[in-house]
């Protein structure tokens, strides 16, 4: 199984500089290259990486996505003076050329080959390409906005070739629209291509109608097109993490890719003078986290934008150590999406509602829009505008805290299975070791004061266990556990009560089974979420009760509940501690899969301290939990099939119904938001 993280990075891709005066380019400088790096090594992450080396790209490569005779004109820069320079970059829009930008050009886009092959030939679980110049916005015959050749379009185009790919997912974080990925891509129905960026509303560079959310790719790539347009500046932590839950995770794990590629910029983040955004560098630690379960975890971030050097190595550095699977920092203060977002979103899961099974609920509607185009427009055709020149920081300045530092353990997770039984233990996984006599006292003493009738030793051995690895979590020894246990309600009030005890404030409990688990909602310190297959009448405002049957359409309901209810509730909960159960239904055949994406997924939350109960030995479902705890990839879950009518039914029935209730006593569970209408 492929492990560790690939890190590619040569000092040489910052050798070119604008050479004239230009206010639009100046801020494309050597200095985002080598600041991520630099910042990478004083961390220390850089050296916890493999190091690929680069190579250059062949022109057989730059021409799976470029044309002959721009490859040609690139390669006459190499012998071209100054003003020759000036005069060929005019020929494009909002880009410069060096005498040596050719040659860093073909360099990051081997760069990014390199990674693509290390992380297929599982050589490395995934990775980062530090490269320069970017690319998302070059295309087929032209350089532009300061991108030569494509890089993560290439990059595709060669893993659809190389490894006879049949689906790929691009992200772009980027705060500018990615066209040129896009019009690579618009018909070709293997690669699905997700862009968020700024618009309002046509206003903002590259000012182009197809950048809207109404353009959803072109016949056989019809609804492989995904434009999720900012239509206002200053979006934050929540605006960014609504969209990975209500549009991009539920089409992403609806079409199963086999390999994410990420355009990383990085002028989404706060203190950026081109994206005029808020989201803080810690929040693409968690973007990270949520697409790593997808694809059996084979990704690739490739760096393309980002012009604050600060909040730019910031987030570089929280990126790769996701990657590496360092605890996510918690995100505090988390709410609902502004109205200018939830506008956004509604809008492209409503385009997309005709493509994606997750949206076939949803009526298509025109879009209604908060704020009209302000572009000139005669006999039908829009003036383009000229990109402004951004403000410096010495015109805005903005602060924000730096992140706090984030260490691993050396033991992840500790495991206690059923005695004599013997598991394979993934890296960094130990057995739990035999209890303390201070541990054999807490567990007397919890028997004493809820349970004095019992004595099976079956049923007390495991709370010695849990109180073990609640202890060492909570000391930051280990980061989570997996118990399997044979009486589920003692065990279950013995890890919160005891996890409550510590500096764990909130306990957030994902329940799968039928029946009650003696855990108390009602003091806002616990949230309980269940998923079951017999109904239950119990509704309270801490509690979160779904009932999904096995069966056909299992799949589709369960990842439905994970994603639009059960991740937007856990991260606005901010929990200290997550308690997973399993209770021993008896119908599990379906169930390991969805576990393990769930676990992975929830990864994110209270620093990773998470606490798996597992009742009864179920091998397939110990050993994807296990994965899941661990970091190691877990697999992917194929065709999800269609989602039932009455499952999509229930569960928009209970998010209003929370929504409804947390609205009118404070303000919360505002991440459940993903429409304009709701109060």
């Amino acid at each position: 199984m492929a492990s560790g993280s690939a890190l590619i990075f040569d000092e040489e891709m910052s050798d070119y500089k604008l050479l004239w005066t230009d206010p639009v380019c100046e801020i494309e400088v050597p200095e985002r290259l080598t600041v991520s790096y630099e910042a990478l090594k004083a961390r220390g992450v850089a050296e916890r990486c493999k190091q690929v080396p680069v190579r250059l790209a062949t022109e057989q490569e730059i021409l799976l996505a470029h044309s002959e005779e721009y490859l040609e004109a690139v390669k006459q820069t190499l012998k071209m003076s100054v003003e020759e320079l000036k005069a060929f970059s005019k020929q494009y829009n909002d880009v410069y050329f060096h005498q040596n930008i050719y040659h860093c050009a073909t360099m990051a886009v081997g760069a990014t080959l390199q990674l693509v092959d290390s992380v297929m030939k599982r050589e490395v679980r995934n990775g980062m390409a530090l490269v320069r110049p970017p690319g998302h916005h070059s295309q087929r015959s032209a350089a532009n906005g300061f991108c030569v050749f494509n890089n993560v379009a290439i990059a595709a185009l060669y893993a659809k070739k190389t490894y006879n790919l049949n689906r790929v997912l691009i992200v772009d974080w980027d705060v500018h629209h990615g066209q040129g990925v896009q019009y690579c891509f618009e018909e070709d129905p293997s690669v699905l291509y997700f862009s968020w960026h700024r618009y309002e509303h046509r206003t903002f560079w590259p000012n182009l109608p197809e950048s809207d959310y109404t353009s959803v790719g072109k016949d056989k790539g019809s609804g492989l097109n995904v434009n999720l347009p900012w239509n206002k500046v200053g979006m934050t932590n929540s605006d960014y993490l609504a969209a990975f839950f209500h549009v991009l995770l539920p089409v992403a794990y609806e079409f199963d890719p086999e390999l994410v590629l990420v355009s990383a910029g990085f002028d989404s983040a706060i203190g950026d003078p081109e994206g005029e955004m808020c989201a803080l560098p810690e929040t693409f630690a968690h973007l990270t986290q949520l697409l790593m379960p997808l694809a059996a975890g084979k990704m690739c971030v490739v760096l393309e934008g980002g012009y604050n050097l600060t909040s730019l190595a910031q987030s570089v550095c929280q990126t790769v150590q996701s990657l590496l699977g360092d605890p996510a920092p918690q995100l505090s203060g988390l709410t609902g999406p502004c109205e200018s977002a939830l506008e956004s979103i509604q809008n492209v899961r409503s385009a997309h509602s005709s493509y994606w099974s997750c949206f076939k609920h949803l009526e298509a509607h025109s879009g209604a829009s908060t704020k009209k185009p302000s572009l000139d427009e005669k006999n039908g055709e829009t003036k383009e505008a000229e990109k402004p020149a951004p403000e410096t920081d010495a015109k805005k300045t903005i602060v924000w805290p730096e992140p706090l530092t984030r260490t691993s353990t050396a033991v992840r997770t500790l495991i206690a299975p059923p005695p004599g039984v013997e598991v394979s233990l993934p890296e960094g996984c130990q057995n739990v070791g035999e209890d303390s006599q201070s541990t054999s006292k807490e567990v007397e003493s919890i028997r004493d004061k809820h349970f004095q009738e019992v004595s099976d030793q079956n049923i007390l051995q495991p709370l010695g266990k849990i109180i073990s690895v609640l202890n060492q979590m909570m000391n930051k020894k280990v980061r989570n556990g997996c118990i399997v246990v044979s009486d589920l309600s003692l065990s279950v009030l013995c890890a919160y009560q005891h996890a409550l005890k510590g500096p764990a404030e909130r306990v957030l409990v994902v329940f799968i089974g039928d029946g009650n688990i003696p855990v108390e909602t009602n003091d806002g310190k616990v949230f309980l979420v269940q998923i079951c297959a017999e109904e239950t009448e119990e509704k309270r405002v801490n509690r979160l009760s779904l009932c999904l049957r096995e069966g056909e359409g299992f799949k589709a309901g369960f990842m439905q509940a994970v994603l639009s209810l059960i991740l937007p509730l856990a991260y606005e909960f901010n929990p200290g501690l997550v308690l997973g159960v399993v209770g021993d239904s008896g119908a599990k055949t379906h169930l390991a899969p969805v576990w393990g994406h769930l676990t992975s997924l929830l990864q994110g939350l209270a620093e990773g301290r998470t606490l798996t109960l597992l009742q009864g030995f179920d091998k397939d479902l110990l050993a994807v939990t296990v994965s899941a705890l661990s970091g190691a990839p877990v697999p992917p879950l194929g065709p999800l099939g269609a989602h039932k009518p009455e499952d999509v039914q229930m569960m928009e029935k209970e998010r209003q119904r929370l929504q409804k209730r947390w609205s009118s006593v404070q303000e919360g569970w505002g991440l459940l938001r993903c429409t304009v209408s709701e109060n």
